[in-house]
């Protein structure tokens, strides 16, 4: 069924909105993917704080024209799904490389972070991006440890004198 003036203008809307506060963009090709295995990856892009989309290229092109996105517009050509990540930049990525591994029908063509695209090898790259969680807990152990390296350092004197101590104490009590 073909799309009337106005649902086109909602569409093109809506997807521009997602794009304009989205992190980072992948765009796949579904063919030969089932409904049943589409329904999957719906459910998992929800839970994971995913957009999914699939949108006519010519209204993605629009969509995405004035957002950190333009620089898809030349690859949106054939079948594609759209996934944006709305929480952390490698949600889109985690997603779409867990579903390629177990489908090999869904072929990544584009991926995008900060304006710029990339090809389907740098993937693997978004994916393994931190959430905010991991990257706030490496910024903390990084912080957190030349300040445990001085304590420890201040505290060496004072063990080092109770060790030599000790071994005085056990030389006198073997002899």
């Amino acid at each position: 069924m073909a799309l009337r003036l106005d649902d086109k203008i909602a569409v093109v809307e809506e997807v521009s909105a997602i794009a304009a506060k989205a992190h980072s963009a992948v765009a796949a090709e579904y063919r030969g993917i089932t409904v049943e295995q589409l329904t999957q990856l719906r459910k998992t892009a929800r839970a994971s704080g995913v957009y999914l989309r699939v949108v006519k290229n010519t209204l993605a092109r629009r969509a995405v024209k004035g957002t950190d996105f333009e620089c898809m517009q030349g690859g949106l050509v054939g079948p594609l799904i759209l996934a944006f990540s709305l929480d952390d930049p490698g949600s889109a990525g985690r997603l779409m490389a867990d579903f390629t591994k177990l489908n090999d029908k869904m072929v990544v063509k584009l991926v995008a972070i900060g304006g710029k695209e990339y090809g389907p090898a740098e993937l693997d790259r978004l994916a393994k991006l931190p959430t905010k969680e991991q990257a706030i807990g490496i910024l903390m152990g990084t912080m957190k440890a030349p300040i445990e390296k001085f304590v420890r350092t201040l505290a060496e004197p004072h063990a080092k004198l109770v060790r030599t101590i000790a071994a005085v104490r056990d030389q006198k009590e073997a002899a």
